[in-house]
């Protein structure tokens, strides 16, 4: 059995077997520190949140639970992209809070190649953005969110949303064009 269908089994029996939910945290945890690196490079240089705070406090929120209900290792490894996205979002406003407003934690935009007068957007702007995307078409959001705060290639974007390669591409482009437009109207 190779890992990825360990995973998979370790997925749907977690629920159930404690030993099998602490198996699947040892078999993701490197995956997922992955993606808390690549979400955690976009954040800005102060940040107080580390990678494996981030690891953890995401798998807190998707340890398997009665109604967890992974369909696989891409739906499970999406719903921690998500997760992550959450709780960076959720540690900028407590931060803003705190400030009263002042000086908007920024994360880089730049990988997105899109020409922009600024290199950084607020993270809360994005994610309303990302909320009104997701409203208008949630493959969309969930393709931003993939690549852009799990780090992940189109190839394994695709696998993970079980559509083509360019059908991502493209959902790729018109995500980035999109949100740069509601983006720069937010400033």
């Amino acid at each position: 059995m190779n890992e990825r269908e360990s995973i998979t089994r370790l997925l749907t029996t977690a629920a159930r077997d404690p030993r099998a939910a602490a198996r699947l945290y040892d078999a993701v945890y490197n995956e997922l520190q992955s993606l808390a690196r690549a979400s955690m490079k976009r954040e800005s240089s102060g940040h107080t949140l580390q990678p494996t705070a981030l690891v953890n406090e995401a798998y807190l929120r998707l340890l398997p639970g009665e109604g967890a209900g992974w369909q696989n290792r891409g739906h499970f490894f999406g719903a921690a992209a998500q997760a992550m996205r959450r709780i960076l979002v959720d540690h900028a406003r407590r931060r803003n809070a705190a400030k009263r407003g002042d000086g908007a934690i920024r994360v880089t935009f730049s990988d997105l190649n899109v020409e922009a007068e600024e290199s950084s957007v607020d993270v809360e702007a994005l994610d309303e953005a990302l909320q009104q995307l997701k409203r208008e078409d949630e493959r969309l959001e969930q393709v931003v969110t993939m690549r852009y705060f799990a780090g992940l290639s189109i190839e394994q974007t695709a696998a993970a949303l079980k559509t083509s390669p360019a059908t991502v591409k493209r959902d790729w482009n018109f995500a980035r064009a999109w949100l740069f437009e509601r983006l720069r109207g937010s400033r």
